[in-house]
């Protein structure tokens, strides 16, 4: 049969240890709250991609999609805005496209 001290010195071994984990989240937790300044020891945290920057259409590429656009609508359309969004939807599409046309049977 086991004692009830014995289970008291389990239980508190156990408590001992999860106390000494939960210190160290919370400084982990207060790390990353308050990152040290960059002349200290730690490594610097490196920040996040940005997007790169957007560079100006040229002349001539809107003169090519206002041309393309023309021919695709049958008329002439005011374009307003040009600019890159990035997408993977166009590989995407290109990989349904090629794997449609296996033939399985």
């Amino acid at each position: 049969m086991v004692k009830t001290s014995q289970i008291l010195k389990g239980l508190q071994a156990k408590l001992a240890k999860l106390e000494s984990r939960n210190e160290t989240l919370e400084a982990r937790v207060k790390e990353l709250e308050h990152p040290a300044p960059l002349g200290a020891s730690t490594k610097p945290v490196q920040p996040p991609a940005a997007f790169p920057k957007e560079e100006p259409v040229s002349e001539e590429i809107m003169l090519v999609i206002a041309a393309a656009v023309a021919a695709y609508l049958g008329e002439r359309a005011h374009i307003r805005v040009v600019r890159l969004l990035p997408s993977h939807a166009w590989a995407q599409q290109g990989r349904v496209s090629i794997q449609a046309s296996h033939h399985l049977a």
